[in-house]
């Protein structure tokens, strides 16, 4: 299928200061979209928007910095007002960000284990701050850039820190299974997607070696093609559209999932 014409689009990509983000800010960038470029810092971001134009030849007038430390969701908040007061149309919302539990079991300011706050809390709440703006125009939607090892997850959901037993690997992959249950969640049209294993700073949780991290950004970027129609609700593992793990898609999970992450993050549903 040929490429379109993404220059109507407005994208906002979180995490794309490094990696499958950036990868993924560049290609919809190239194809004329509206990218907005979430980092860390305001000076990661504008380093990212930076590199783009030097590097890869976007045009600069496509690419607006934002900043938003997804340890604080206060950050995420204030991220969302910013957006909602300069882009009041968002066609497509990238869920990128992400990072490996670390070693030793870290809580966040907000009381939460910090990879299940970064990976899913954060964008979670993100999202539904950002519902005004997304649009419902057909082609409108969610990505969340998940992970095969979604599958090998469980939500503890009598102690989603993880305070009683802690290990990272388990840890990452609850994370990464909320953020494949969200998906479904029926308020969002949305999908999540296994871009691949890919050189990233999370390779180390996956294999020795990987993909060039533009290949990752590729499957993401045809999800957020209009031209591509998608299952909302779906998880696919690169271009193809497969089964997620069996909790990912029960009703009972995405309603008690959607309870506790009101919870966690403040919101009431």
């Amino acid at each position: 299928m040929p490429e379109s014409d993404l220059s109507s689009r407005t994208v906002l990509v979180t995490g794309a200061t490094s990696g499958i983000g950036h990868q993924t800010a560049r290609l919809l960038a190239e194809r004329g979209a509206t990218v907005l470029v979430h980092g860390r810092t305001a000076e990661e971001a504008l380093a990212a928007t930076d590199r783009l134009v030097t590097l890869s030849g976007v045009d600069a007038n496509r690419l607006c910095a934002f900043e938003a430390d997804f340890t604080h969701l206060e950050e995420v908040e204030h991220l969302a007002a910013r957006i909602l007061a300069e882009h009041p149309r968002l066609d497509v919302l990238v869920n990128n960000a992400g990072m490996a539990a670390p070693e030793r079991h870290t809580v966040t300011a907000d009381g939460n284990e910090i990879a299940f706050q970064v990976n899913f809390l954060a964008h979670y709440l993100l999202t539904h701050l950002l519902e005004p703006a997304l649009t419902s125009d057909p082609g409108g939607r969610v990505v969340n850039v998940s992970s095969s090892l979604h599958r090998t997850g469980s939500i503890q959901w009598n102690d989603p820190n993880r305070v009683r037993r802690y290990s990272r690997l388990a840890a990452y992959a609850q994370s990464q299974l909320a953020l494949t249950v969200f998906a479904a969640d029926p308020r969002v049209t949305a999908v999540s997607v296994h871009p691949g294993i890919c050189t990233t700073s999370l390779l180390p949780l996956y294999a020795h070696e990987g993909l060039a991290p533009a290949e990752g950004a590729a499957h993401v970027v045809r999800l957020c093609d209009p031209a591509v129609e998608i299952v909302n609700g779906a998880y696919y593992d690169r271009d193809h559209r497969v089964a997620p793990a069996p909790a990912a898609s029960e009703e009972r999970t995405v309603k008690r999932l959607t309870k506790l992450a009101d919870l966690l993050v403040g919101q009431n549903s």
